[in-house]
């Protein structure tokens, strides 16, 4: 019975929950990390704060370019005002139709630097110039790359506001995509931050990014970099292109795993980072996902980096989190690459977020084979760890933790159970029976369940232990839950494991033959000390408690 018992679960969840539930505690883990900037860095990069590396300074300056960017101070600074000025100087050069080149880069160059300033730039104003169109198509001078360099550095600083959709409105990123081949590496750079600012703004400008086929020419330029800054920014705005939910399809970019292999052999961190954060992104997916990152033999590169403190950390241990909520095979190709002796640095971590994945990790493992339940069984102290974590850490620590204590009591084979018990399991369990997350109370409830019943199996008497840490008034309480579920189960366990005294006191109901009469089987004396103090009626002459003589009628 506990065999098709665990069978049915296994059916019905998803390494100890249902898929559904899966993609949400991902979703939400997901979105608090990427508030947090110094593990994933942000989504858009809005301004440089240098000239390029390989533009001369010649090419780069003009009499237009604030202080702040880190150019001559005898440099005039664009405002606002000069937009009307700047308008009129587009439509002559139209008008004669002749491009020329310096006037139009000394224009691009205004627009993105009144567009460059810290605070609330103003993006609207120039849109509402009509200076777009100009802007976009300086993109397709193909042969004035100074001209391409600024216009999409101008765009750069539109896409990282929330006027991104104007860009590809105006049907930026066909060119813009064409630039990730231009001969000069400055452009390719800054048409690789462009779409990185686009792809990072929402699932739709993504797919849309995507859809132009970005993602090949971007790879060929994190392949062979012509310089740093551009192999960064290339593999920064990779990552983009493989993050949000709805994810891409796979077959959008698994043609960038290998690259993202070669980038985490290599030695640049700021590099292997947004590189992880991409793998993640892609893992975070079904098992098609996860089987096009395996295939790559980045598992052992993976459990390398969870050995020591780095900004890799972060990213890596959720791609392996990722990784364990596949099937019992791709879990299994992560325990293959020793991943559980990295466990016990992650559980002692000093950072809660760690801890907190590291039991994740730990909770889909638990919910596969019966041999991997033993491996985390088997990690020495790696249970008992958890299983206090589970009674006494944070409470987003403990939700965790508790998921690795109920899996193992759920999904294991009698003598796992025995071993999780050990580790003290049951203490664990009955700690979160009065907390307020039914969620939780069930997954508690399931595994206290399934601990008792093979306890009754053993011969061991797990009844008392639940009743020394207060575990069965806790269920008695929960007897009196908003939830019916809840209800229903903590009556269940109380009437198959507790209800031996109640059989007991029917019994003493029942009147027993004494002679000619029948007396109730309740002594006099008992009934006499019971009543003692409590009843008003003793002392004021009322009549005394006692076996009731049917002879006597």
């Amino acid at each position: 019975m506990i065999n098709n018992n665990r069978d049915d679960r296994r059916s019905q969840f998803k390494k100890g929950i249902d898929a559904d539930e899966s993609r949400r505690r991902r979703t939400e883990t997901t979105i608090s990390l990427r508030k947090s900037k110094k593990d994933e860095g942000i989504a858009k990069r809005r301004a440089r704060v240098m000239a390029p590396t390989t533009m001369t300074a010649n090419d780069i300056s003009s009499s237009s370019a604030p202080v702040v960017y880190g150019e001559s101070k005898r440099d005039k600074v664009f405002t606002t005002q000069d937009i009307p000025s700047l308008m009129e100087q587009l439509h002559e050069i139209q008008q004669s139709g002749v491009m020329d080149g310096d006037k139009l880069k000394s224009i691009a160059q205004a627009f993105r630097k009144i567009m460059s300033v810290e605070n609330n730039p103003p993006v609207h104003e120039v849109l509402n110039s009509g200076a777009l169109p100009y802007l976009i198509n300086m993109l397709s001078l193909t042969d004035k790359p100074l001209v391409q360099f600024e216009a999409a550095w101008a765009l750069t600083n539109i896409a990282s506001t929330d006027q991104t959709a104007a860009i590809v409105d105006g049907g930026a990123i066909p060119p813009l995509v064409q630039l990730l081949m231009s001969a000069s590496a400055d452009v390719r750079e800054q048409s690789a931050w462009c779409l990185g600012n686009i792809a990072g703004d929402s699932t739709a400008l993504r797919d849309v990014v995507l859809a132009a086929n970005a993602m090949q020419p971007l790879i060929l330029n994190i392949i062979k970099p012509e310089s740093t800054a551009l192999f960064s920014n290339c593999v920064w705005a990779l990552s983009n292109f493989c993050r949000g939910k709805p994810q891409p399809a796979i077959s959008q970019v698994e043609s960038a795993i290998p690259a993202i292999v070669d980038i985490l052999r290599g030695d640049n961190e700021d590099a292997k980072v947004d590189a992880l954060w991409a793998l993640s992104y892609i893992s975070d997916g079904g098992e098609e996902h996860i089987d096009a990152v395996l295939q790559c033999n980045v598992a052992p590169l993976l459990v390398e980096i969870l050995g020591e403190e780095s900004r890799m950390l972060t990213p890596a241990l959720r791609t392996v989190g990722n990784i364990v909520t596949g099937n019992d095979k791709q879990t299994q190709a992560m325990l293959n690459a020793d991943l559980l002796h990295k466990m016990q640095f992650l559980l002692n971590h000093e950072r809660r977020l760690i801890k907190k994945e590291a039991c994740w990790v730990l909770s889909n493992i638990a919910a596969g084979t019966e041999k991997q339940i033993g491996s985390v069984l088997g990690k020495y102290g790696c249970m008992a760890h958890v299983a206090e974590m589970a009674e006494h850490a944070t409470w987003e620590v403990r939700k965790e933790a508790i998921w690795v204590v109920s899996n193992v009591a759920t999904g294991g084979n009698k003598f796992h159970v025995q071993s999780v018990v050990e580790c003290g399991a049951i203490d664990s369990l009955c700690s979160v029976m009065d907390i307020n997350d039914t969620k939780m109370l069930m997954v508690a409830l399931d595994a206290l369940e399934s601990i008792l019943r093979v306890g009754q199996e053993l011969g061991k008497d797990y009844c008392s232990f639940v009743d020394e840490c207060d575990g069965l008034e806790k269920l008695e309480l929960l007897q009196e839950h908003q939830s019916d579920d809840v209800y229903k189960k903590a009556v269940e366990i109380i009437e198959t494991f507790f209800g031996c005294e109640d059989e007991a006191e029917d019994e003493n109901l029942a009147p027993a033959l004494d002679g000619d009469t029948y007396a109730f089987g309740i002594p006099q004396k008992q009934i006499d000390e019971s009543f003692e103090e409590e009843c008003p009626a003793n002392g004021h002459g009322a009549a005394p408690f006692a076996t009731y003589n049917f002879a006597a009628v």
